[in-house]
C-alpha cells in the first residue's frame, strides 16, 4: 500500500478556514471544490494505489445523529469517484462524538468514560457501515489516534467498536490504530483482535520535536526552537505535555528502534500494519533535514514492509500540493504553477 491522505476535504474543514477566513467559502462550497476527479486521476497518474479519506463526524452529521443535507451524500460520491479511478480507499472515522484526537493533548476524552458518547459512535458507524461496508477496495478505520486514558480501556473500547462495524460490514477489512495517536511505542500494549481481516495502523511523526517544530497550534516554547535532522533534541523538565517528546538522538537507527514494537506485534501475531500517517511540518524545519527524514522513514518502511499513507495530499501544512494557504504563499518548494512540492513528490514516488 502507498498512498496519500485527502485530510481536510471532509475533516479538519475548520482548520481550513481558519487558514483564510475571508477567502472560505462555507461548508458546502468547501466539500463541492476542494477537491474533485481530477486531483483522483493525478493521484493515480503518480502512482499511488489508494486515498485515506478522513471525515470529522459533525461535518456530516447533525447532532440528531442525522446525516447533513448534501454531505454525506458528497462523500458518498467521493468514495465512489476514487474507486472508479482505481484508488481503495480507507473510510477514516476521524473524529467522533466525545472524541478529537487534538483536544487530547490539553484533556482527557469523555469518549472512554461516557458510554453514551460511544453510542453515539457508534450510531454514526452504523450509517457508514450501511453504506460503504459492502463496497470492494473500501477499508473502514474505527478511530483516528484514540487518546485513551490508558493501553488496557483503548484494548477494551477498540473490540467494541471493531465488533459493531464487523456485524454490519462482514467482509470489509477493519482499520485499527494503537493508544496514544497511533504511537509505535504503544504496539507493546495493543491486544490483536479476533478477526482475520484487520490492518492495523501506525502514525509516525517523531520525534515530534522536530517534526512539528514552529507548528502554530502547539503554543509550548519548546516547539518553536529550529532543529536539524539528524540531531539531538533536549527540553526543559515539564514541557512539551502529553506528547511524546522524544528525547535524545534521532537518526535512521533510533527510528528503526522506535518502531521495533510494531515489527514485533506484526510478527508475533501475524498481523498487517500500515503507517497511515506520517511527514514534516512545512513551516518548521530546513529542507534537507525534512528531506532527510522523509528519506529514512520511507527507506524503513520498504525495508520492512510496511505499506504507508501520506499526510497530506493537499494543504493543512503537510501538503504535496499548497494552494490557498497565504502562510506557505511564497514558500520555495511551492514556486511553481502547480504548487506541488516536487522534491518531495519525487521522493514519495521513489519509494
Amino acid at each position: 500500500m502507498k498512498g496519500v491522505n485527502f485530510g481536510g476535504w471532509f475533516s479538519q474543514i475548520d482548520a481550513i478556514e481558519e487558514k483564510d477566513p475571508k477567502g472560505f467559502p462555507g461548508v458546502e462550497e468547501h466539500v463541492r471544490t476542494f477537491l474533485g476527479p481530477d486531483d483522483f486521476r493525478q493521484v493515480k497518474g503518480w502512482g499511488f494505489d489508494h486515498v485515506r479519506l478522513p471525515l470529522d463526524w459533525h461535518n456530516a452529521f447533525g447532532r440528531d445523529l442525522r446525516p447533513k443535507p448534501g454531505i454525506l451524500d458528497a462523500f458518498e460520491k467521493a468514495v465512489d469517484g476514487l474507486l472508479q479511478a482505481g484508488l481503495e480507499v480507507i473510510l477514516d472515522l476521524h473524529k467522533c462524538p466525545g472524541h478529537d484526537f487534538h483536544d487530547g493533548i490539553r484533556r482527557e476524552q469523555t469518549f472512554f468514560t461516557d458510554p453514551a458518547q460511544r453510542k453515539d459512535c457508534l450510531e454514526v458507524w452504523a450509517q457508514l457501515a450501511e453504506r460503504f461496508g459492502d463496497r470492494p477496495g473500501v477499508m473502514l478505520e474505527v478511530l483516528n489516534e484514540p487518546v485513551a486514558p490508558s493501553a488496557e480501556v483503548w484494548n477494551e473500547v477498540k473490540d467494541e467498536l471493531v465488533g459493531f462495524v464487523r456485524r454490519r460490514a462482514p467482509r470489509s477489512t477493519i482499520v485499527v490504530g494503537s493508544n496514544l495517536w497511533n504511537n509505535a511505542s504503544q504496539f507493546a500494549h495493543l491486544t490483536p483482535v479476533e478477526d482475520d481481516n484487520i490492518l492495523y495502523s501506525v502514525h509516525l511523526y517523531n520525534p515530534i520535536l522536530f517534526t512539528h517544530q514552529k507548528a502554530p497550534w502547539l503554543d509550548d516554547p519548546v516547539f518553536s526552537v529550529s532543529r536539524t535532522y539528524p540531531g539531538t533534541y533536549e527540553v526543559p523538565p515539564g514541557h512539551a505535555g502529553k506528547l511524546p517528546s522524544d528525547l535524545g538522538s534521532w537518526d535512521r537507527k533510533r527510528l528503526s528502534d522506535h518502531l521495533e514494537p510494531v515489527f514485533a506485534f506484526r510478527e508475533r501475531h501475524g498481523a498487517r500494519v500500515a503507517c497511515n500517517e506520517f511527514g514534516v511540518y512545512m513551516g518548521g524545519a530546513d529542507t534537507a533535514s525534512r528531506m532527510a527524514w522523509m528519506s529514512d522513514v520511507l527507506g524503513l518502511f520498504r525495508e520492512n514492509r510496511i505499506g504507508w499513507s501520506y499526510w497530506n495530499y493537499k494543504n493543512l501544512d503537510f501538503g504535496i500540493v499548497s494552494v490557498g494557504e497565504s502562510l506557505f504563499a511564497d514558500s520555495p518548494q511551492y514556486d511553481n504553477p502547480q504548487r506541488i512540492d516536487q522534491a518531495l513528490l519525487a521522493l514519495l514516488r521513489q519509494f
